[in-house]
């Protein structure tokens, strides 16, 4: 018999124009602080699709020749959960940016700046990894009787 696991599937898409990059400065329920654009992948369809849709909903950008830059996913393994963020970034981009966005104000940082901003620590893990050559894999192992994070591994190639 095979146990049944429960897949959730979320994008981030990572815009960058020249040393900045677009982020939503996100301040409601439990994942404050500034993010890129992103949210859940609806069935059926594609991966890159959710993210090229998920930005235009949270920014009014049309994104292009997203270039994937990695997998971060969270596992629990008492209630069988597996959340998996596919990560993108892209430099290519056109549109009017939304006047009132619904995840939060837009704002252009450069990337130095970023480093200073506050965000959740799944967004700070990774945020200098879509600006190096390769892709990165990080999967985190959620503590469920602590709720909180437990063993994380990274791996780049």
């Amino acid at each position: 018999m095979c146990d049944v696991i429960n897949y959730k599937i979320w994008t981030v898409c990572m815009i960058q124009d020249g040393d900045k990059v677009l982020l939503l400065d996100r301040q409601y329920d439990n994942f404050k602080g500034y993010i890129p654009p992103g949210g859940k992948v609806d069935f059926p369809e594609s991966i890159v699709g959710g993210a090229i849709r998920e930005v235009k909903e949270e920014t009014g950008l049309e994104v292009e020749n997203l270039v994937y830059k990695g997998l971060y996913e969270y596992v629990n393994p008492v209630t069988k959960d597996r959340y998996m963020i596919f990560n993108y970034l892209t430099k290519n981009f056109k549109g009017e940016l939304l006047d009132n966005p619904p995840e939060g104000k837009l704002v252009w940082f450069t990337i130095d700046e970023c480093l200073h901003l506050p965000m959740q620590q799944s967004i700070r893990r990774r945020f200098p990894l879509f600006f190096e050559d390769g892709t990165f894999e990080i999967q985190v192992t959620w503590d469920d009787e602590n709720n909180v994070e437990g063993e994380v591994t990274i791996k780049r190639t």
